[in-house]
């Protein structure tokens, strides 16, 4: 039976462990892989006892676990940007799109990515938890899409949908391009995707 994380008197402390352990945590992970990065190997890397980790977190699975919260609050933080900008959502969006693209352009942090998806293939839990985001941040995207300062505003619920998902498979696409292919920048990227984005954010007769 594993232990159960405790709870720590000092919030702070506490948050500064957990931060620790999810560093050390990504580092492995990117190492070894999921599966192959122990909690021996975890415990070593954030320079403490694995008692001491079951403190923060009763298991490597609940470590996942935050790993994909951290991801999708960094996520939010993007999607918060651009309700803020000042201009229409095109702009927005356009203006922030080398954030995206830098973002899923990073293999040094994205690979955790690629070895949580194989993991959903085989762990319910993991694979929940990333559907959960997925439906976050479309949500927020379709928010966004469909708001007063938007093109789409009007657009039809399905259509909207099919943008939506053709927008997330471009941007998730990348890091797979840059793996296979590490030659390639961002700069290259932006002459395609730019125009590409542009297309989807505005009804197809004005965009043609």
């Amino acid at each position: 039976m594993k232990p159960k994380a405790k709870r720590q008197t000092d919030p702070a402390i506490a948050l500064a462990r957990r931060e620790q352990i999810l560093k050390a945590a990504a580092e492995c992970f990117r190492r070894k892989g999921y599966h192959g990065a122990g909690m021996a190997e975890i415990s070593k890397t954030a320079g403490m006892s694995a008692g001491h980790i079951y403190n923060y977190f009763e298991s490597k699975e609940a470590i996942i676990e935050s790993i994909i919260e951290k991801d999708m609050e960094e996520m939010f933080s993007i999607f918060q940007k651009f309700e803020d900008h000042p201009g229409d959502v095109l702009a927005a969006l356009l203006d922030g799109l080398n954030i995206g693209v830098q973002r899923h352009m990073d293999t040094g942090s994205c690979v955790i990515d690629l070895d949580m998806m194989a993991e959903a293939g085989r762990n319910i839990k993991v694979a929940t938890l990333l559907r959960e985001t997925d439906i976050q941040a479309r949500g927020r995207m379709r928010q966004l899409l469909t708001s007063e300062r938007s093109a789409l505003k009007d657009i039809d619920e399905r259509e909207l949908e099919s943008r939506i998902n053709v927008i997330f498979s471009m941007m998730a696409g990348l890091l797979l391009r840059k793996l296979l292919y590490p030659e390639l920048t961002e700069e290259t990227v932006l002459i395609a995707l730019r125009p590409a984005m542009k297309t989807l954010l505005m009804p197809f007769d004005k965009a043609q």
